[in-house]
């Protein structure tokens, strides 16, 4: 469940700051937690100060923190949120803690619940995030107030989010097959791909204004490595070797370019290309200065993709698409009957 995960999102970074941070408080259900001791200079200081009201609820930097650590979980190993970003991610972790509280309202209008077993199940499940006891009972103290009911109202709290979202949005998100065959249908040209080839390269590259003597040099050291290229027997012999002599940018990864737009590559290396067959070589290719050898692994003539080979991506990019749909309209529509300030 996303936001039990969430709920113990922060334990590593309340273990590596000190910063305490809870979930989102419960309308009125659980006590809340007292402040922790900070570690001055800590980016992660909370002080319990409210950061917006929902339909009289109170929102805290605890729960505005939370979240943005969800979004940006990196924060934690450099101890803070990059300059330029944390104005975003902090708005989005307002929205976020902002309908999370008007869904939990709703569930509660609508008298929503969840039994004993369910709840007994989800508060195990929760416990066993923690690395030990003693962490949890460290995590009790002082998230909670050592209180083990404002851990099962957040965790309730949790569930009940979960439940109007699985009625709401995940459970009507669902796309049929026939669907995705009509959306797949109408739009031809989204599925068209270009002439592509997937191919490995080694590169020598003299100096951008090499003398005559470094050019000369270039050549003999590009005609060596074409000597050990002729040598190799398979994707591997070769993309070991180009990590190893190879002076391009894709030498880190076995040469390897995958497929590439056949517009988009040198008009020397298409004209290799055109006279070769898949584990062949090529002899020199010169473009400006630099030499390089291509090894090409696939041709893929232009074409459209076959409706077998895109329908479970585009199942899933559809599924995507209308949960954030269905969630945005939730939104809107649980916002246009409350009363949210932003403190």
């Amino acid at each position: 469940m996303r936001y039990l995960v969430v709920f113990a999102l922060l334990l590593a970074a309340v273990a590596s700051s000190n910063a305490q941070v809870s979930s989102h408080a419960p309308t009125g259900a659980a006590k809340q937690a007292q402040p922790q001791q900070q570690t001055p200079g800590s980016s992660f200081q909370v002080s319990d100060k409210p950061v917006a009201r929902v339909n009289g609820a109170v929102l805290t930097d605890r729960d505005l923190l939370r979240e943005m650590l969800q979004i940006f979980p990196y924060a934690r190993q450099h101890n803070g949120f990059p300059k330029a970003q944390e104005a975003s991610i902090r708005q989005g972790a307002l929205q976020m803690i902002i309908f999370e509280e008007l869904v939990y309202q709703e569930a509660l209008r609508r008298k929503l619940t969840v039994t004993p077993q369910q709840l007994k199940q989800a508060e195990e499940g929760f416990k066993g995030q923690f690395h030990s006891a003693e962490e949890y009972n460290s995590y009790l103290k002082v998230e909670m107030g050592g209180s083990e009911k404002a851990v099962v109202e957040k965790i309730k709290r949790s569930m009940l989010i979960e439940k109007v979202l699985k009625m709401d949005v995940e459970d009507k998100s669902t796309v049929t097959l026939a669907e995705v065959r009509a959306f797949y249908d109408k739009n031809p040209k989204q599925f068209e791909v270009p002439e592509s080839y997937a191919f490995q390269s080694i590169s020598i590259m003299p100096p951008q204004n090499a003398t005559a003597d470094q050019k000369k040099e270039g050549l003999k050291k590009a005609q060596e490595a074409l000597k050990q290229a002729k040598a190799t027997k398979s994707y591997q012999d070769f993309g070991l070797l180009a990590e190893k002599i190879s002076e391009d940018d894709f030498r880190v990864n076995m040469g390897d370019h995958h497929g590439v737009d056949k517009q988009k590559l040198p008009p020397q290396v298409v004209k290799a290309f055109v006279a070769m067959k898949p584990g062949q070589l090529s002899d020199l290719i010169q473009i400006e200065q630099a030499y390089t050898i291509v090894r090409l692994n696939a041709h893929t003539p232009a074409g459209k993709q076959s409706f077998e080979s895109v329908k479970a991506d585009l199942r899933t990019n559809m599924q995507k698409t209308k949960y954030e749909q269905l969630r945005t309209s939730l939104d809107k529509r649980l916002r246009a009957s409350a009363k949210v300030e932003i403190l």
